[in-house]
Formats: C-alpha cells, structure tokens, sequence
C-alpha cells in the first residue's frame, strides 16, 4: 500500500507516495537533493529546473557508468565460468 512520504528538495518540500520503506525514500531523496546542491554550487544555473535537469544528467551519467561496469563484470564472470565449466568437464 502506497503510503505518502514528505521529503525536502533544494527547501521545498514534496510529498510522495511510495510503497518502498520510509527510510529508502528518504535516502533517495536525501541523494537527490545533495546531487542539486552541488549542481547548484558549481554551475549556478538561473532557475530550479536548470538545476534538477543539470542534477538529474549526473545522476544519469553515475548511474549509466556503473551499469556499463556492472555489465563489462558479468560479461567477465560469464566467461570465467565457461572456462571453469570446459576445464572441469575436460578433467572428468
């Protein structure tokens, strides 16, 4: 059940409904907000929107960095157990 969360963004608050625990929201939030206050400090964008567009493309960018990770990692542990799988059955 969808329960309603008040969080704060750049001192505004929003309430949101999730179904995720309170304390995950939060932290989502609490990341979001710190990612737009450093996108506000060192880019001085004029206008809020600027700031969570310029926030959200970070965050995209992080995210997008550690899926290609996450990916180059299990094409790497695929493989690895291919081999582990051919020298096993070599050795039966």
């Amino acid at each position: 059940m969808k329960k309603a969360i008040e969080v704060e963004l750049m001192g505004e608050k929003l309430t949101l409904r999730s179904d995720a625990e309170e304390n995950y929201v939060r932290k989502v939030a609490g990341y979001v907000d710190r990612k737009m206050q450093e996108v506000s400090k060192s880019a001085r964008p004029a206008t809020k929107s600027s700031v969570a567009m310029l926030a959200a493309l970070t965050i995209a960018d992080e995210y997008q960095r550690l899926k290609d990770d996450s990916d180059a990692m299990s094409q790497r542990l695929d493989l690895l157990l291919k081999r582990l799988s051919t020298t096993l059955t070599e050795e039966e």
